[in-house]
């Protein structure tokens, strides 16, 4: 049976752009999968094509048959015992369901003679062979593309009617993300008769709606469609073609103004204009200078979010006053289009420049009492309320971290905590409000503020995201954790814990902040010390004592944001031990000297003699890390102590420099003399001062063997 290639096609309204390559994967992607399910398509030699416009969604699936090969297939029918009776002839039961297969049962006997009998379990079964008719084209199409309809990712549908064939006149409603007006399906050059929303497959479709070359534009085979659309309908089908026709076009532009220009990419935006255009032409259009005056990131979020312009900049990545425009028509004279351009972003920078104007006429520090007015969460009260605990939280992280009794860290983090919000209540952030915290920086400047105060305002948002720069100074990274961890007290303190896959307040992103900025920075501040100001800087009464499953959450952060960095379960757990409420900014070293122990040929047998001291231990939960010289009697035992005193010394002056790995490794001296102790020491004597001196000996073992990281995880 010989294959043909199948080109499928949904002509629409326009789509969303956002959504635009989303949807065209996933119609080409189910329509796929339902024709390899039927047999009419082969997993190992049929290859899909997305296609994905505008206006339309199409698939092109190679080697498609017009009919699925017939399939043999035995179907168990009910245990022996059930279908014969004791003379081997069919019972009712048998012959019902051999009935309802559509077997021939005229002649019982002749029935269970082409029946298989085989064993199934404890129990003999009866089976059943027949041969299922492969699918026909026709139907299976059918069933395929309501499938990959059905399916498609649409976040909301529109209703709308159309009008019935019947004598009598009346409506028909359908739902889908736009009107359909066209349907194609191709099986080589013939027509598949197969219908979707209301519509009957046929062979041509719409190009271009102002530069087509004819109308409607005839698919004369599967293969032709790409060809067919761009020639006669002035359509690039292809998103991933047209995208990449895109970025050619606009570096193009960008280097046929010469050197100094370099076109600011955004993948979102460039998806998103793809999904705008059925045949790109890139223009290069000019706004007057004197905007440039202007913070760029005003200029360039406007340009981007309200106009879907791409801006450029110069070598040192300054805005310049020229910007490239895709637009779906090519006139031979592009003036008007160019100029239509220019007029419309004209009145969006006049307003970013009046913003930008009125905003500086009023300080940031006249701005604080207007964040009392300012909801943040009907629990937590005010923006204002929650600057105010933010302030105090930084005040107290910087007092931390202060030198040598130098506050001015402090009193700057407090400073940058105060301001940090300001920017809410002004009219740039009323209507941009992406660019809180960078208009905030703008502002501070404007004041005279100290750039360090400045660049913490910009900053303690960040990071914003997985992989997110930190801020870039000390006071911003104090902000930064004092707004973090303020947001996570709060939110845990009224019952707003993260569930499942939702997280509503980011607090999982919070957590991955916190815990980074601990570690990357270096901090020396324990971390449940931050946890419990935190809570403090709230006011009686108004939280629920969540301080414990606060730790937990973060710790868990802290374990899969290691794992993430390359470290092992068992790893991570042996390197957090001794700080999981600690110095974080230790663990990469603690991890670090995990992993070279571990490589070392004393690690497994150390690890292991870990493990059984620490369940002695635990059975003896008050014993005192001390050994008395005189009560040691057994060799092994003397041998153990005399090493300790050697090699303890060592591995506490290596471990106290911060030299974490070499501290284990200087105790993998202790190997042989730990293993004779366990072979010729019975800890468990019956002399009770012999028992509490040995149990003192291995406590004191353990204290120094743990001092890094919980050995005893290690242990297979």
């Amino acid at each position: 049976m010989t294959t043909q290639n199948l080109l499928v096609e949904l002509f629409v309204e326009e789509l969303p752009p956002k959504a635009l390559k989303k949807l065209g994967d996933a119609f080409a992607g189910v329509l796929f999968e339902q024709l390899k399910a039927q047999g009419l398509a082969s997993a190992d030699t049929s290859v899909v094509t997305a296609f994905a416009s505008p206006r339309r969604l199409a698939a092109h699936v190679t080697q498609v048959w017009r009919k699925a090969a017939d399939k043999a297939v035995q179907q168990k029918l009910m245990p022996v015992s059930v279908g014969l009776d004791t003379s081997g002839k069919a019972t009712p039961a048998l012959l019902k369901k051999l009935q309802a297969l559509g077997a021939d049962v005229s002649d019982p006997l002749a029935a269970v003679a082409t029946l298989k009998r085989a064993p199934d379990g404890k129990a003999e079964a009866l089976f059943y062979d027949s041969l299922v008719t492969g699918a026909a084209l026709d139907t299976g199409l059918q069933k395929a593309i309501e499938e990959a309809i059905t399916k498609l990712p649409i976040p909301k549908v529109m209703s709308y009617q159309l009008e019935t064939d019947c004598a009598l006149p009346g409506w028909t409603s359908v739902n889908f993300v736009r009107p359909a007006h066209g349907l194609v399906a191709l099986h080589g050059s013939t027509v598949v008769p197969v219908t979707a929303l209301g519509l009957k497959a046929g062979n041509t479709t719409q190009g271009h709606r102002f530069e087509a070359r004819v109308s409607p534009v005839v698919i004369k085979d599967a293969d032709a469609y790409a060809r067919t659309l761009l020639d006669d309908g002035a359509v690039i089908a292809s998103f991933g073609d047209r995208r990449f026709a895109i970025v050619q076009q606009l570096a193009q532009a960008a280097e046929r103004l010469g050197p100094g220009y370099e076109v600011l990419m955004d993948e979102d935006l460039l998806s998103e204009v793809t999904g705008l255009v059925e045949h790109p032409n890139v223009l290069v259009c000019e706004f007057e200078a004197q905007f440039l005056d202007v913070p760029q990131e005003c200029l360039i979020l406007t340009m981007k979010a309200n106009q879907k312009y791409f801006p450029l900049v110069d070598a040192k990545g300054k805005l310049t006053n020229k910007f490239l425009v895709v637009s779906n028509i090519s006139p031979l004279d592009a003036s008007a289009v160019i100029g239509g351009n220019e007029r419309v972003v004209r009145p969006r920078l006049a307003d970013a420049k009046f913003f930008f104007d009125q905003d500086r006429k009023k300080t940031l520090v006249s701005r604080v009492a207007g964040l009392d007015k300012v909801v943040y969460h009907n629990k937590l009260g005010s923006q204002g309320e929650r600057v105010a605990r933010v302030s105090r939280i930084a005040t107290e992280i910087g007092m931390m971290l202060a030198v040598e009794g130098d506050s001015t860290i402090a009193m700057h983090a407090q400073r940058a905590a105060e301001l940090a919000k300001t920017d809410l209540v002004t009219d740039m952030v009323g209507e941009f409000p992406e660019l809180q915290g960078i208009m905030g920086r703008y502002y501070a400047l404007n004041d005279g503020l100290s750039a360090d105060i400045a660049d913490a305002i910009e900053d303690h948002y960040r990071p914003r995201f997985s992989g997110d720069e930190l801020p870039r100074n000390q006071v911003g990274v104090i902000v930064a954790l004092a707004d973090k961890l303020e947001t996570l007290v709060g939110m845990f303190g009224i019952g707003n814990l993260p569930t499942g896959d939702k997280d509503p307040f980011a607090l999982r992103r919070h957590a991955l902040g916190v815990i980074r900025m601990l570690i990357e920075r270096d901090l020396p501040v324990q971390f449940h010390a931050l946890t419990r100001l935190a809570f403090a800087a709230f006011p009686a009464g108004l939280l629920q004592d969540k301080a414990v499953e606060l730790d937990e959450f973060l710790i868990d952060r802290l374990k899969g944001y290691l794992r993430e960095g390359g470290y092992s379960v068992t790893e991570v757990d042996a390197a957090i031990y001794a700080q999981k409420l600690g110095l974080w900014s230790t663990i990469p070293k603690r991890l670090a000297a995990v992993r070279a122990f571990a490589a070392l040929p004393e690690a497994p047998a150390l690890a292991a003699a870990n493990k059984r001291i620490a369940n002695i231990l635990k059975k003896a939960p008050d014993v005192d890390a001390h050994v008395s010289e005189v009560l040691l009697k057994e060799p092994a035992e003397i041998a153990l102590y005399a090493a300790m005193k050697e090699v303890a010394p060592r591995a506490n002056s290596q471990f106290e420099a911060g030299d974490y790995t070499a501290s284990l490794q200087t105790l993998a001296a202790l190997r042989a003399p730990v293993d004779a102790f366990f072979d010729g020491v019975m800890v468990n004597a019956d002399e009770m001062d012999l028992r509490l001196n040995r149990q003192g000996l291995l406590k004191s073992l353990h204290d120094a063997m743990n001092r890094v990281a919980d050995l005893s995880k290690l242990a297979s």
